[in-house]
């Protein structure tokens, strides 16, 4: 039987799952904030960069920000696992108050890494999260967990956002005017290029067609109005769903649970 439990900061950005999942699986995306998850039980099967993964009990899994990836369970038996979502700015913020002075965000290379003492860092934030533990200790616990993620599964820095090109252009139109039903024609006029150099292009860069980046603009927006409380059916209609059914499908897809149960842990 799938379930899942939700936790979300009211002031930063910093989110936590935790799951079980058997029949649901994760239709590809990506997130906007680093993910770093722990698989408590059974095994996590998902691909990401261009491989396939498992990630098993007691394995960490570490996304980038804007890693595409899905996910499902390797098994009948379905897995078991918790999940926190951490801004870029909140890392940064992290790591420099631990190294005392500004530095680089960090790049996992490796979205499966078997490491115990990662695990228990991050077993022990996710729990404090959930567990309703005190503002001080919450920090103390995500500063002790981002520092030793970096330390020990960390590569290099970030990679820099592409630097003009046609593909960069169509993002930008893509993100400007998210809500708009633009045809591919439309938006290879705006980029300045062909559909077919386009389509390839943009997959190359992020891993998804053109319009899985459109549905997954428009899935993030929902999350930020659904956070504040905002109606279903409204939040649907403003981000350019067809409906609130529309929305329903795509979030569960992607994020494994209803836009109701995600808006009552952000509200409750």
């Amino acid at each position: 039987m799938d379930w899942s439990r939700y936790w979300r900061s009211p002031d930063r950005p910093l989110e936590a799952m935790h799951a079980h999942f058997e029949r649901h699986a994760y239709h590809r995306h990506s997130h906007e904030t680093y993910s770093f998850g722990v698989t408590e039980d059974g095994y996590q099967a998902f691909r990401c960069r261009g491989g396939a993964h498992t990630s098993a009990a007691g394995m960490v899994i570490a996304f980038n920000p804007d890693d595409p990836h899905d996910g499902h369970a390797a098994d009948e038996l379905g897995f078991t696992y918790r999940i926190v979502h951490v801004g870029a700015e909140l890392i940064s913020d992290v790591l420099a108050d631990i190294a005392a002075r500004p530095v680089g965000l960090p790049l996992f290379d490796a979205p499966v890494v078997p490491d115990p003492a990662l695990a228990r860092a991050l077993r022990g934030l996710h729990a404090a999260l959930l567990g309703g533990a005190p503002a001080l200790r919450r920090d103390e616990l995500l500063t002790a967990a981002v520092g030793t993620l970096v330390d020990r599964a960390a590569t290099r820095r970030l990679r820099a956002a592409p630097a003009g090109g046609f593909v960069e252009r169509a993002r930008r139109r893509l993100e400007e005017c998210y809500t708009d039903d633009i045809g591919a024609d439309a938006l290879a006029e705006a980029a300045g290029c062909s559909r077919f150099a386009l389509y390839r292009g943009f997959r190359r860069e992020y891993g998804m067609a053109p319009s899985d980046y459109q549905r997954q603009l428009r899935l993030r927006a929902a999350r930020r109005l659904l956070a504040g409380g905002d109606a279903i059916g409204d939040v649907a209609a403003r981000t350019g769903f067809a409906d609130q059914s529309h929305l329903t499908r795509w979030f569960v897809r992607c994020y494994g649970m209803t836009p109701g149960g995600y808006r009552d842990a952000c509200t409750g």
